[in-house]
């Protein structure tokens, strides 16, 4: 067989890296950031390139909006907090 196998679509390259994943000793595959639907405020922090503490108070003002809270972190859900930020004219 050809040792450089031709990806033919995104799914089957997603069904081969978390094949890989697996075989190398991880358990869950690696989501990039953008990809995700919700972020954990470290995560957040890094994309919107806004502190950890203003972003924290903001989720805590905004839960049940861009925001959840699940068990005892904050999540933020990444388009929602996206239309949040294209609304607002200060954060």
């Amino acid at each position: 067989m050809n040792a450089h196998k031709m990806k033919t679509s995104s799914a089957d390259a997603s069904i081969e890296d978390i094949s890989a994943m697996r075989k190398g000793g991880q358990s869950t595959p690696l989501v990039p950031i953008s990809e995700k639907y919700m972020l954990s405020i470290r995560e957040a922090s890094a994309y919107f390139n806004l502190g950890v503490k203003h972003l924290r108070r903001l989720a805590e003002e905004n839960t049940g909006g861009f925001s959840v809270y699940n068990g005892s972190r904050y999540m933020i859900i990444r388009p929602k907090f996206e239309k949040f930020l294209d609304e607002s004219t200060t954060i």
